[in-house]
């Protein structure tokens, strides 16, 4: 085969064979890529999650230039070329492999995510594993990325003697450079070491529902720098990562997502308190926002003119802690309404004619 190889060299113009092997290793490399794409297809739709159609999705692209500069890289020996041009070009090769493989790299791992994500799902009530997971999965995904990239463009400007030559010489000169670079970069480091705390201590996690700045809403995202917040309203609220270490704010699922609601009612003080506590009773009985954990009726406070009334009940989440609490005021109004209207706050008034006035006092609703 060698010797075959040599005689058709021979024969042809040096130009012409070149450009041969490099049709040739473009054509063996897309072959060979859609030999790979096809076994992947033939496995793709085995199952609802599929590790092969992640694949396909995340390298199908990559893989369009990697394998043929691959084969190509390989071929290179049979090429007849002059040293001037061939060592500039396999240096461009080289570096396009090296590219192409740092982009193939950094889609492998889109590829893990979607395994990791179809593992630990967050379509489920106690979702607080698949929450962590996903908080410290995103962080080193990204930490990962920049480390390929870095490793990437490393590798590619150490292919050049002058970058090295360069290199060293900065070396010798980093003292007050990597001072000034070291105040300059002070707040981006802090950011960074923040998101490293908060990846593996986790104060807060992806999907958590939190109260910052007077805003109710979800972490919809964490990067290095920053938090999203998806307010209820869908405004989205971004805040610097740092701020989570410095100040406090509320986190209403940092354990669990179950979570207590209360209705406060401010009634009179003829209220049977009893007969609303048998309505609260049935009116949780009738939901399935009530998750059957805690339900009490109490008598918190006793001011000037009201008493308080306090509903308190449990739910699996915050979201339907908000509709069971809206649902049990608006049905104990009602029940009051129509049954005890007296129960709602009065204001009295004693009409005193002369120094013999006894009668009861009138009542005046308010």
């Amino acid at each position: 085969m060698k010797e075959v190889l040599e005689n058709w060299s021979d024969n042809m113009p040096s130009w012409l064979w070149n450009i041969l092997i490099t049709v040739i290793s473009v054509i063996i490399g897309l072959i060979i890529k859609l030999i790979i794409k096809a076994i992947l297809n033939f496995y793709k739709n085995r199952t609802d999650y599929s590790l092969f159609r992640s694949i396909i999705v995340h390298t199908g692209r990559p893989m369009n230039h990697f394998v043929p500069l691959l084969v190509l890289n390989l071929m290179l020996p049979l090429m007849d070329m002059q040293k001037r041009f061939y060592i500039p070009f396999s240096r461009f090769i080289e570096i396009s492999l090296i590219i192409s493989f740092a982009v193939l790299l950094v889609s492998s791992i889109k590829v893990f995510e979607d395994y990791m994500y179809h593992v630990y799902d967050l379509n489920k009530e106690d979702n607080l594993k698949e929450r962590k997971i996903r908080t410290q999965l995103q962080f080193i995904r990204r930490i990962m990325v920049t480390f390929i990239v870095l490793i990437a463009v490393a590798v590619v400007l150490l292919s050049f003697d002058n970058v090295r030559k360069i290199g060293a010489g900065l070396l010798t000169g980093v003292g007050i450079g990597g001072i000034i670079i070291g105040f300059a970069a002070q707040k981006s480091l802090a950011n960074f070491l923040a998101g490293f705390q908060i990846a593996f201590t986790q104060p807060l996690r992806i999907d958590d529902v939190l109260v910052v700045e007077g805003e109710w809403g979800r972490v919809e995202d964490i990067t290095l720098t920053y938090v999203v917040l998806n307010i209820w309203d869908q405004r989205r609220l971004i805040l610097p990562i740092n701020y989570f270490i410095e100040k406090p704010f509320q986190n209403w699922t940092r354990t669990t997502s179950q979570i207590l609601g209360t209705v406060f009612l401010y009634l009179d003080y003829n209220t049977p308190v009893d007969a609303i506590r048998t309505e609260f009773d049935r009116l949780l009985d009738q939901t399935n926002l009530w998750d059957k954990r805690v339900k009490v009726i109490q008598v918190t406070d006793a001011k000037e003119h009201t008493i308080e009334i306090r509903a308190l009940m449990s739910a699996r989440n915050s979201s339907q802690a908000f509709d069971l609490r809206c649902y049990i005021r608006e049905n104990l109004i009602i029940f009051l309404r129509d049954n005890y209207p007296q129960s709602l706050p009065l204001q009295r008034v004693v009409l005193a004619h002369d120094e013999t006035a006894t009668k009861e006092p009138q009542s005046i609703t308010g």
